[in-house]
């Protein structure tokens, strides 16, 4: 059941002309700075040198050489891919589109200037930027850790070496151990990200270590797709899985990286593999740019992805605060095409059409047991707003659950490739 490649990039507005129309801001072409290299940022560099057919000088910023996704890092974990399956050059970028990719951080926005400073000194110059930096993580979200605790505690919420680590931690544990996770709070990256992880932990554990035990520490009181994975934990894994929630604490938790232990409302327990996963708000440089709010996030229109702040300046994904749309990959990547569109429209006066998203959210639970949520949405003035969902069903078959999981299979070949080319 794998996506058609041409019914995915359906989405993309593929039926919409090509016009490589004179630049209508100066003699020389429009500049677009792309700054991340991820779901909606590769996206968005992309279609715009594809799109505008080269009218549009595009620059994409992203400090890695190989991206790796960080969904889908959760079947690396738990031994269903391999990490290798992860990581995505960018070389087709340059060679193939022409998109002129700098390996470098950007840590400097002047939207008066309209330029980027990069941390090697370099300055770009800009009529339209597209900031897509994901995440970074709220200071002092959890007690006792931060960022410098991450080799003992790891976070694994970003692509990289992280969730290589957590898996190692994960082998190493010692017969009978305890694997415990401190969920974030809402809003955060994946929604159903951390309890898909819980899983596959669960499934590594199953076999190599079947009398460990798993310590779920959650400040939530619901969670994305919560009946279908206490069903599936309670199939595939009785006994292991033990969630503790506000009610019980969760609300009131800290870390102890060196002795590792985990505080419940002081409740200490002794945990052989913590794996923190902090609050979360928009990556540094759109708060460099002076772009978020009170919360960290980027308010933006829902018609166009520009920042409230700054109508020429697009932030997609993770960073954005834009309604309903839950922070996925495939989330960004929808809303990355909508500002392409905007983009394109704006420096080349080809034809603007309404903006369109989409979500699907697929989750494992265990191999060939696959879950999945997802909605259409519409823009409005307020916020994008949903207007249709959908959800898998407790009690399905085995069939179906199997021909899920190779549906997200399909999705993810679909989405890289759209990315990537």
């Amino acid at each position: 059941m794998e996506l058609k490649r041409r019914g995915f990039l359906g989405v993309a507005l593929v039926g919409a002309s090509v016009l490589a129309a004179p630049a209508v801001l100066g003699s020389g072409r429009p500049r677009v700075v792309v700054v991340g290299g991820g779901s909606g940022g590769a996206t968005a560099a992309r279609h715009l040198a594809m799109q505008s057919g080269g009218a549009i000088d595009v620059t994409l910023v992203e400090p890695s050489r190989t991206y790796y996704t960080c969904y889908f890092s959760n079947l690396a974990l738990g031994g269903v891919w391999s990490f290798d399956d992860l990581g995505h050059s960018y070389a087709n970028l340059a060679a193939v589109h022409g998109i002129n990719v700098v390996h470098d951080w950007a840590v400097g926005v002047d939207r008066d200037a309209r330029t980027v400073t990069l941390a090697g000194g370099g300055v770009l110059p800009w009529d339209r930027l597209v900031l897509s930096p994901g995440i970074d993580f709220v200071d002092g979200a959890v007690p006792g850790w931060d960022v410098a605790a991450q080799g003992r505690m790891p976070h694994a919420y970003k692509g990289g070496t992280q969730a290589a680590l957590l898996a190692a931690q994960v082998e190493g544990m010692r017969e009978g151990g305890v694997f415990a996770m401190v969920a974030p709070p809402n809003p955060y990256r994946c929604p159903p990200g951390p309890y898909e992880r819980i899983s596959m932990v669960a499934h590594v554990l199953t076999q190599r270590n079947p009398t460990a035990k798993i310590l779920l520490v959650d400040p939530k009181e619901s969670f994305s797709k919560q009946a279908l994975f206490e069903e599936g934990w309670q199939r595939h894994y009785p006994g292991m899985i033990e969630r503790i929630d506000p009610l019980f604490g969760a609300d009131n938790v800290s870390v102890d990286p060196e002795a590792m232990t985990v505080d419940i409302d002081g409740v200490i327990e002794q945990v052989d593999v913590c794996n923190v996963i902090p609050a979360q708000k928009a990556g540094r440089i759109a708060e460099v740019a002076g772009l978020t709010n009170d919360a960290g996030w980027v308010p933006v229109d829902p018609h166009t992805m520009k920042a409230r702040a700054d109508e020429a300046v697009f932030v997609l994904g993770d960073a954005s605060q834009q309604g309903d749309m839950p922070k996925s990959g495939y989330s960004a990547n929808s809303q990355a095409k909508v500002a392409v569109n905007v983009i394109r429209h704006e420096l080349l006066d080809t034809r603007l059409f309404p903006a369109r998203y989409s979500n699907t959210c697929w989750s494992l639970i265990a191999p060939d047991d696959g879950v999945k949520v997802g909605a259409a949405y519409d823009a409005t003035d307020e916020k994008i707003a949903t207007r249709d969902s959908f959800i898998s069903q407790t009690g399905e078959d085995t069939d179906l659950r199997a021909a899920t999981f190779a549906e997200s299979i399909g999705w993810y070949r679909g989405i890289t490739a759209d990315m990537f080319g």
